[in-house]
């Protein structure tokens, strides 16, 4: 079964629908996901607006980003380490 990828906009739409009275039960019904995933979604996005999302997507993008280019350099300083210490 494919994963749908939903945008930080419809789930906070569908946070909106909760805090505006919607049961969980429905919700997961009518958009085709589990109750874990909702309360993910809750713990991670609840009183969020759609710019403060979209911030934090793109703050987790470039903190990914930035340790992937840490993880880069470290090992290029291990292997210098290394070769420096061979006896030749």
């Amino acid at each position: 079964m494919k994963k749908a990828r939903l945008t930080e906009e419809q789930i906070i739409g569908i946070l909106q629908e909760h805090e505006a009275g919607a049961k969980c039960a429905d919700l997961c019904r009518k958009h085709g996901m589990s109750e874990g995933t909702f309360y993910a979604w809750k713990a991670k996005y609840s009183g969020m607006t759609v710019s403060e999302a979209k911030r934090l997507k793109s703050l987790e993008d470039e903190n990914a980003r930035l340790k992937k280019l840490l993880a880069e350099q470290m090992l290029d300083m291990a292997a210098m380490r290394e070769l420096l210490q061979k006896k030749w």
